[in-house]
């Protein structure tokens, strides 16, 4: 049997929080020993470490507190911190090890590297890119963080940030399509659990790459693959990248 870790669960109550305490309730090598939500205390000195699917607001709160103690390491899968998030979390990586992604599926991430390796080669003053994004109606924030994180993969594969060439929403009358802009589009409805499509077109055809999650559970057992992966890391930010062994860590 492997060794028994502990793994604390953030956003316990919500739709990703009880697919992952699912997912570890299932395995023999893990003890869950809280389960809490923003706004409670919950004892972290018994967790190596906890994963965090809760809103911005709380994962910022609880990486300043996890890093003020030293620990435990953090799987963080909440989406649409602010600047300001950012560099509390940046700040805590440098005391606890954080593992951070918009989408912890495998297929994801390798959609990712396609996305990359496609931009590079598809020559922006012929190829426009488009990312459509389809979630539940509860989801409040847009573009998705798995949608963003494919315009990043998308603008460094050309050679820039996504500050610089994402273009506002298709909306009303407006200028031409800014030659290799990288637009967005977002559906919320039902029950949908995460649909994204990158669209390159030039005039001659298209080339569509996409992925369809079918399973919430896809992305628990991802972030538990995440935690056995950083609670015996150094601190630093990683992602899964780093965790798939895409990346030297």
């Amino acid at each position: 049997m492997s060794e028994l870790f502990h793994v604390g669960i953030s956003g316990a109550r919500g739709r990703m929080g009880r697919a992952v305490s699912q997912a570890l309730d299932a395995r023999e090598d893990v003890m869950v020993p809280v389960r809490f939500d923003w706004g409670e205390t919950p004892e972290l000195g018994l967790c190596d470490v906890v994963i965090d699917f809760s809103t911005a607001e709380a994962s910022t709160a609880l990486a300043k507190t996890c890093a003020e103690r030293g620990g435990p390491a953090l799987v963080i899968g909440s989406t649409g911190f602010t600047p300001e998030q950012e560099a509390t979390l940046a700040a805590a990586s440098e005391r606890i090890a954080i593992v951070r992604s918009g989408n912890f599926s495998l297929g994801v991430n390798i959609l990712i590297g396609l996305v990359e390796h496609a931009a590079l080669r598809l020559d922006a003053r012929d190829w426009d890119i488009e990312i459509t994004e389809a979630h539940h109606r509860k989801k409040i924030d847009a573009p998705s963080g798995t949608a963003l994180m494919l315009g990043e993969a998308a603008a460094a594969g050309r050679g820039h940030d996504l500050a610089d060439l994402r273009s506002p929403p298709h909306n009303g009358v407006g200028e031409p399509r800014k030659v290799g802009s990288i637009g967005f589009a977002s559906v919320r409805a039902g029950g949908i659990v995460g649909d994204h499509t990158v669209l390159f077109a030039s005039d001659d055809e298209t080339l569509t790459l996409s992925h369809s999650a079918i399973d919430r559970s896809l992305f628990a057992k991802g972030a538990i693959a995440a935690a056995a992966w950083v609670r015996t890391r150094k601190p630093g930010f990683y992602d899964m990248q780093d965790v798939l062994g895409f990346r030297q860590a």
